[in-house]
């Protein structure tokens, strides 16, 4: 799937969207590491296809970002189900908690 039809220096290369429904993050003193990938029941583990490094302060962006996301979203949409399709109550612009589901080494 592809998004636009220039990137950031007018040529024309385009976003690449791929779906992901699996997780890893790590860090170190310097940078997270994102991993994004996809996980089927079927599978044994998840495989992964994107890594994205970023540092510590755009990590926290990032979070602040995805909250303010979800928090909007559930405004419109009502909660987000967890895993087993029980809601999870709704969010709120205050917190983080919708973070932990992302798996983390």
């Amino acid at each position: 799937m592809k998004f636009g039809s220039t990137g950031p220096g007018g040529d024309d290369d385009c976003l690449e969207g791929r779906y992901a429904n699996y997780f890893e993050i790590g860090h170190n003193a310097f940078e997270f590491l994102l991993d994004f990938g996809q996980w089927y029941f079927e599978g044994p583990e998840g495989r992964m296809h994107t890594r994205i490094v970023t540092s510590p302060m755009f990590a926290r962006r990032l979070a602040e970002t995805l909250n303010r996301a979800l928090f909007q979203y559930e405004q419109l949409h009502g909660p987000v189900p967890d895993e087993a399709g029980n809601p999870d109550g709704e969010a709120r612009g205050d917190n983080l908690r919708h973070l932990h589901a992302l798996k983390t080494p």
